[in-house]
């Protein structure tokens, strides 16, 4: 039996990942899918105090108070800052890292920096609520039904930058990239993200699979993901 720990993206929630759970459960394994603070369902906990730090503690705070070893921890889009920000605390208990579509920072790094745009110093004042991009689905109801669920992102979690003691392949886990490949080329991110998929292709430390959907995978391919996720346990 494995152990699954799913981390969500910007604006989203764990019911991101509602089709994705069941799947992995019928096949026997436990699933955990932590929502981040101020947005999703803990939407009616945001603040300006939200930050890369708060969300970086949910996750921990999972994985400590349940006692959970041996994982597998998934950060799909921004929710892959936040799970290298949370290896500070819980490295020695993952088995497996998984960025799906994700950002993958190294020391130092930020959401905005890594998305190319210029450094942000928030003052008192300032909007710190960021807006949902625009995201497409495969499906019109399940665009609806999702797209009424993305909140307002704290600029804080965006802003901050991310603290990795070593290089991601200096840890003992294994670690693998699953790209969105039919993602538009304006898409947010897909720059971002193509070029973290090539980093990924090109080094023998990394394993690699790819998903032929747009960005928004665990809304889009279910099935697919779930088998990506059930192959790691036997293949690492």
């Amino acid at each position: 039996m494995a152990t699954y720990v799913l981390v969500h993206g910007a604006w989203s929630g764990a019911h991101g990942f509602r089709k994705v759970r069941p799947l992995l459960v019928a096949e026997g394994h436990q699933v955990f899918t932590p929502s981040l603070t101020g947005i999703g369902e803990r939407v009616h906990l945001v603040s300006p105090q939200v930050d890369l730090t708060t969300h970086i503690q949910d996750v921990v705070n999972q994985v400590l108070y349940e006692d959970l070893t041996d994982i597998v921890l998934l950060g799909f889009s921004y929710g892959g800052v936040v799970v290298t920000g949370a290896l500070q605390h819980i490295a020695e208990r993952v088995r497996h890292l998984v960025y799906l579509d994700a950002f993958v920072p190294d020391d130092g790094d930020s959401v905005f920096g890594l998305a190319g745009g210029p450094e942000q110093v928030i003052r008192l004042g300032d909007a710190w609520l960021v807006p949902p991009y625009p995201r497409s689905f495969d499906d019109t109801v399940e665009a609806e039904w999702a797209t009424a669920r993305r909140t307002p992102h704290p600029i804080g979690c965006f802003t901050e930058p991310v603290r990795l003691l070593q290089p991601l392949e200096a840890f003992p886990f294994t670690r693998t990239y699953i790209r969105a490949t039919a993602d538009e080329p304006d898409a947010p991110g897909t720059a971002v993200f193509e070029a973290l998929a090539a980093r990924a292709r090109s080094s023998p430390a990394w394993g690699y699979a790819e998903i032929a959907t747009n960005h928004m995978i665990p809304n889009n391919r279910p099935r697919e993901l779930a088998d990506v996720l059930l192959a790691i346990p036997s293949e690492y």
